[in-house]
């Protein structure tokens, strides 16, 4: 059991790093992007040959992992977006409403009825955005780009509940990063025409981080991950993701001193935004709910 927690915190705290990272790296959103999903999906091929694990998944169903994929891939490009326009912090928080825009989006798509609570607790944590932008209006394009993210996260989630349990979690993840590769690749040749000083060629350390965020913050935390949902209850497993954007955010004040770029409306929107997710988490954890699904939908992606 001690190992499955530790393993568990080691994963979140990976999946925190991202951001840090995403900073650290001096290339632009849309190409750190197209290196992410291209070594992640190389990676992962090498994986499932060497162990052997292809499995043949039908056209139907390769049509929505298309899609999760490209949508994973927006997101990624909305979130580093978010952090180069603003800061790790500001992104890490504004990504945490992505369970709240979930519980708004899951009714739509499952035509289920909605829950006044879910929506009173959604409406909290955008006033916490709106506090955070209100007070830090010189990030506000940062702020948009992390709420673009959140969404576009909220969707993908939904829509991978529909196929989670079809395929194995590394074989999705290798097909999501593929086809969402492929889109950026396809949408690249923007990012030269709007901005022809882009650069695309990493330097040596921007090579190591990036390396670094395909193998460890994705590929590793999701192994971590797996191997952990084996021998730890769903409340474990949840509240551990849940203290995702608080291990980012502390390591983007340890590391980047982000703390001194902040103002005081910053620190109460967060308390907001992170009141509302505890909120939610209380709800998906009472009896008859299940949440392992969370982060076995989560494969390491974030």
């Amino acid at each position: 059991m001690k190992k499955a927690l530790l393993q568990m915190h080691l994963a979140v705290l990976l999946w925190g790093f991202t951001g840090v990272l995403g900073r650290a790296i001096t290339l632009s959103a849309p190409v750190l992007v197209w290196y992410r999903m291209l070594l992640t999906a190389l990676i992962m091929a090498g994986i499932l040959y060497y162990r052997r694990q292809w499995v043949k998944i039908p056209r139907r169903d390769m049509g929505q992992l298309a899609l999760i994929g490209g949508l994973m891939g927006l997101h990624w490009v909305a979130f580093y977006g978010s952090i180069k326009f603003a800061n790790a912090s500001i992104a890490l928080v504004c990504l945490s409403t992505a369970s709240i825009f979930t519980s708004i989006l899951d009714p739509l798509v499952n035509k289920s009825r909605y829950d006044i609570k879910e929506l009173g607790i959604g409406a909290l944590a955008l006033v916490g955005v709106y506090l955070i932008y209100q007070f830090q209006q010189f990030y506000g394009l940062g702020i948009l780009f992390g709420v673009i993210a959140a969404v576009l996260s909220s969707v993908f989630t939904v829509l991978n509940k529909r196929i989670a349990g079809k395929y194995p979690a590394r074989t999705m993840v290798y097909y999501e990063m593929g086809t969402g590769w492929l889109l950026i690749t396809l949408l690249l040749p923007l990012q030269f025409i709007y901005f022809p000083d882009t650069q695309f060629v990493p330097g040596m350390m921007d090579a190591v981080w990036l390396v670094v965020l395909s193998l460890c913050c994705t590929v590793w935390a999701q192994s971590l991950a797996l191997n952990a949902l084996k021998h730890i209850s769903s409340f474990t497993a949840t509240l551990s993701v849940n203290l995702e954007p608080v291990y980012g955010i502390l390591l983007a004040f340890l590391l980047f001193q982000e703390n001194t770029e902040l103002h005081s409306g910053f620190f109460w929107g967060m308390g907001l935004i992170l009141l509302s997710v505890i909120l939610q988490m209380i709800r998906l954890l009472k009896p008859g709910f299940t949440t392992t699904g969370y982060v076995k939908e989560k494969s390491g992606i974030d």
